[in-house]
């Protein structure tokens, strides 16, 4: 069940199972008690027929007439049946649809109660049965105690709950068929935008498409930005790793050419040839660097968060290796909120830029906060003692080449090295004097 339309269209079933299967007993036990209240009242009126017909005779015995107005009472077996009883239960008389019959009426109610029951016949045929007790006034003004029975086959009425529930599980079966359609329907063209996503990233992993189309809808508009965040990220680390090479290939051809030239002016030894065979090797890793695709640039999109002390921590013992004349002294604070997720080496290499340029310039003292920018992130802020940065050429030093001094060591890519990076994490870079009167710069990286 990968699907989410499956998933959706299973869920939806359920539901409308569950409300369908209430709904239905619902309406079932509303029909019956309806239908059997109908009926309660059908006996009701029959009795009350009966009632009207019952006339004394010249004994001032009751009696009943030989037509009455009800048909069914004077067929056999037609369903319908009454009986009159004296107040000893001696049959006075029974309507002709009961000839061959007994049906075995409960005891007398109290007079002029209405008694329903339900009986059943030999042959197990269901009845509905109402009986009702009367003190008949003769006309000699006497009172003598009868009772009124009749009783009907339930046999029709349980028929016709079969077939209401036959014509209710058929119409709803039909509802939730056409309901169930109609919402695939409607969830094909409401997830058409996720299928939209998906091709568009097929695209762009066949290198079809440079991102994914915005203008989605609200729930979608935020995926598709960030992941084109995302795409964006990974394609400026690509491209940062490419101008790593080019510029490290670049460096070493010069030094190496003139290493050759100095080779080829020596005697031919044995010496110089083994020299000259690592120079040749090292020019074919310089080209084979020159020529290698950047795409080796990383495996992952880079989400996972960095041990920022850690990490820091290796950067000063090996600084301090490398800068051991000047012994620098490193004040290091990591406040346990800020993060970084991300590349390990795309941080080594931003707070490495930075610790390397305070080396090179201190006069004695580096500071390194690292703290949490608003709303999360970190703000990577390294500081030194030395001359410091002059305002009107802080934005100059951003770009990549250049350098404010010239006769000292360097290449002049490393700040920009750090701005590209802190761009490809919405970041920003900023150059300030430091409390220290040298150098103040500021790489925030927002959540």
């Amino acid at each position: 069940m990968s699907s989410l339309s499956a998933r959706l269209l299973l869920a939806v079933s359920l539901l409308l199972l569950v409300f369908f299967g209430a709904t239905i007993v619902v309406l079932d036990i509303a029909f019956r008690k309806a239908g059997e209240q109908a009926q309660e009242d059908i006996l009701d009126g029959q009795l009350m027929a009966l009632l009207a017909a019952a006339e004394p005779n010249a004994a001032g015995e009751l009696i009943m007439p030989i037509d009455l107005p009800e048909p069914r009472l004077g067929t056999i077996g037609s369903g319908l049946y009454a009986v009159l009883l004296d107040n000893k239960g001696k049959v006075v008389w029974q309507s002709r649809s009961l000839l061959g019959l007994e049906i075995p009426f409960d005891a007398a109610p109290e007079p002029g109660v209405h008694s329903f029951s339900r009986l059943t016949l030999p042959d197990n045929t269901p009845l509905m049965a109402l009986s009702l007790s009367v003190e008949w006034e003769l006309t000699n003004g006497d009172y003598r105690p009868y009772t009124f029975n009749v009783a009907e086959s339930l046999d029709s009425f349980y028929a016709q709950i079969a077939l209401f529930r036959r014509q209710l599980f058929g119409w709803f079966a039909a509802m939730a068929l056409i309901l169930l359609l109609s919402i695939s329907l409607l969830m094909r063209g409401i997830l058409k935008p996720l299928r939209q996503i998906e091709e568009e990233i097929g695209e762009i992993e066949k290198g079809r498409r440079e991102a994914l189309t915005e203008g989605l809808p609200t729930e979608l508009n935020s995926v598709a930005r960030n992941m084109n965040l995302l795409i964006g990220s990974e394609r400026g680390r690509v491209e940062r790793y490419r101008n790593t090479l080019d510029n490290l290939a670049h460096s070493l051809k010069t030094p190496l050419a003139a290493i050759r030239a100095l080779l080829s002016e020596q005697l031919a030894t044995t010496f110089t040839d083994k020299i000259d065979e690592q120079v040749e090797r090292m020019n074919d890793i310089v080209r084979y660097q020159l020529r290698k695709p950047a795409s080796f640039a990383g495996d992952s999109f880079g989400v996972a968060r960095v041990n920022i002390e850690e990490q820091l921590m290796k950067l000063i013992d090996g600084l301090g290796k490398v800068y051991k004349e000047k012994d620098p002294r490193f004040n290091l604070n990591v406040d346990k909120l800020a993060e970084y997720r991300g590349d390990t080496g795309d941080f080594l290499e931003l707070s490495g830029n930075l610790l390397d340029n305070a080396c090179k310039w201190c006069e004695s003292t580096i500071e390194i906060l690292v703290e949490p920018c608003e709303g999360g992130g970190m703000r990577l802020t390294v500081s030194d003692d030395g001359p410091g940065i002059p305002a009107d050429t802080a934005e100059l030093l951003l770009e990549r080449g250049m350098r404010l001094d010239e006769s000292a060591p360097g290449h002049g890519i490393g700040l920009a090295v750090v701005k590209e990076i802190a761009a490809s994490h919405n970041g920003e870079v900023t150059i300030v004097t430091s409390p220290l009167g040298g150098a103040q710069i500021s790489i925030a990286i927002p959540a």
